[in-house]
């Protein structure tokens, strides 16, 4: 008899979690978006350009 009480138990507090999965991932795909949006305006500043053609052309540059 206790094993189905148990059960029940189970059963209950599995339900009480509904939606929290839909929710988490709504929350991570905001905060990648984000994170990305960021990331964008970083690599294409001014300053990071500049060193990334900066570096580019030394590198093709390079007496061999």
């Amino acid at each position: 008899m206790w094993v189905w009480k148990r059960v029940r138990m189970a059963v209950r507090e599995l339900g009480r979690d509904a939606g929290m999965t839909t929710s988490e991932y709504a929350m991570g795909t905001i905060a990648a978006c984000a994170f990305a949006m960021v990331l964008y305006k970083v690599v294409t500043s001014d300053a990071v350009l500049a060193a990334l053609q900066s570096t580019i052309g030394r590198a093709l540059d390079a007496s061999q």
